[in-house]
């Protein structure tokens, strides 16, 4: 099996399909991976399993994923407003959970925790029906459109309020971990519902506002592609002005509004995806976030092409002095 180096995997392919975590680890290790990310399903029984995995070497983490292990509290689940929360509480317990997370990535050497750091609240899940709208009618249709409006006004009206919250509590993360003496990082994401935070550009101001902090950007490839199509922000333009800040990247790619497929393979355009190469070169930390139907001969096929790709560009760039 080919060597996959640097880059890791998520057991997100395969957690519904083992409930013994050591098994799990070893069918994403036979896929050529030396390194996991340890996604927000992963429960603390199934680490008495992989924890010895960890100890001996046998495997390492890249990162783990918010909320680690899985606590099951619909109030702090991965599509909550989490760390913006207005009830104090409940965000001083966003808080102890997020610490919670690092916790466990210190003890196993991960470089990073994956974050999905809240949302404009909403009555219900507007982004169904928009998805449903898009798929029936399509972006440009009056039905997609008047549904957008309303969602967008209240997006961009209540953003600033929620972005100072989850910044704050971001400096208290941070503030801890410096205290700790910990070197890992805190990705927020880029989130896959049009309502979800951060956007880009929210990205970018939080990272900005706490430079000097471990705070950086996880640039999820597939959600940022589709919200780019749905109309949230414009993917290509906007990765120029954040990708100082991309810690993490999570790769798969976006077919209309369905994510985590096998970039190239699935999607059959040769092309398009080029455009996050170099996001994925330069990031510290690059793991594949694939569903269950993703095949083994699919997922190495899309791995030679990516690698292959970027060696390219690179030997591209040193012959024109653009990547030395």
């Amino acid at each position: 099996m080919i060597d996959k180096g640097e880059y890791s995997f998520s057991t997100c392919w395969n957690i519904k399909k083992h409930t013994i975590g050591r098994n799990m680890i070893e069918e994403i290790k036979e896929l050529g991976f030396r390194n996991v990310e340890l996604n927000y399903n992963v429960t603390e029984e199934m680490m008495t399993t992989i924890e010895p995995m960890i100890e001996k070497g046998e495997i390492g983490v890249s990162s783990v994923h918010n909320v680690f292990p899985f606590i099951n509290d619909k109030d702090y689940d991965t599509d909550s407003v989490m760390l913006g929360f207005d009830d104090e509480e409940k965000r001083k317990r966003s808080i102890e959970l997020l610490i919670r997370s690092m916790e466990y990535a210190h003890r196993y050497g991960a470089k990073a925790v994956v974050v999905h750091p809240g949302e404009v609240p909403f009555d219900y899940n507007i982004d169904i029906d928009l998805k449903k709208l898009y798929r029936d009618h399509g972006k440009d249709s009056t039905e997609y459109q008047k549904l957008w409006r309303v969602m967008i006004e209240r997006r961009d009206r209540l953003s600033p309020r929620y972005t100072r919250r989850i910044q704050e509590s971001l400096e208290v993360v941070s503030e801890h971990a410096a205290k700790k003496g910990w070197d890992i990082a805190i990705g927020i994401e880029t989130r896959s519902r049009s309502y979800q935070m951060p956007s880009l550009m929210e990205a970018l101001t939080i990272c900005e506002n706490l430079a000097g902090s471990p705070v950086y950007l996880w640039y999820d490839i597939g959600h940022a592609m589709m919200m780019d199509r749905m109309g949230l922000y414009d993917n290509l333009k906007e990765l120029q002005d954040v990708k100082k800040y991309i810690y993490g990247v999570h790769i798969h790619e976006t077919l209309e509004l369905a994510d985590h497929w096998c970039p190239y393979v699935h999607s059959k355009d040769m092309t398009y995806f080029d455009h996050f190469l170099e996001a994925i070169d330069g990031a510290k930390v690059k793991v594949y976030e694939l569903k269950a139907l993703c095949e083994p001969g699919e997922i190495h096929e899309s791995h030679n092409l990516i690698t292959s790709k970027i060696a390219a560009m690179k030997g591209e760039g040193d012959r024109y002095g653009r990547y030395l």
